[in-house]
């Protein structure tokens, strides 16, 4: 159980990062904390519609399997201590 423990960790720590990565590639829709700061300005050197909607897919993913681990490592840490 204790392996099992430690590789649903380091999985988390891998999609926390790729996680973070992919948000952070996606196009700012305008209108937010981005104007703020001088990313309200619109260019056309953005990513494709089908670039944007496999980094949506993939993040989405993601973002799913992420929530599994955190999941999996509560019921772990849940029913470790009753064993």
């Amino acid at each position: 159980m204790e392996i099992l423990k430690i590789v649903l960790l380091v999985l988390l720590a891998i999609t926390s990062l790729l996680l973070t990565l992919l948000i952070l590639l996606h196009k700012g829709r305008g209108g937010g904390m981005s104007d703020m700061f001088g990313g309200g300005m619109t260019s056309s050197l953005g990513s494709s519609g089908v670039a944007e909607k496999n980094l949506n897919r993939f993040t989405v993913a993601l973002a799913v399997s992420w929530g599994l681990v955190i999941v999996a490592l509560g019921l772990i840490q849940r029913f470790a201590g009753e064993a």
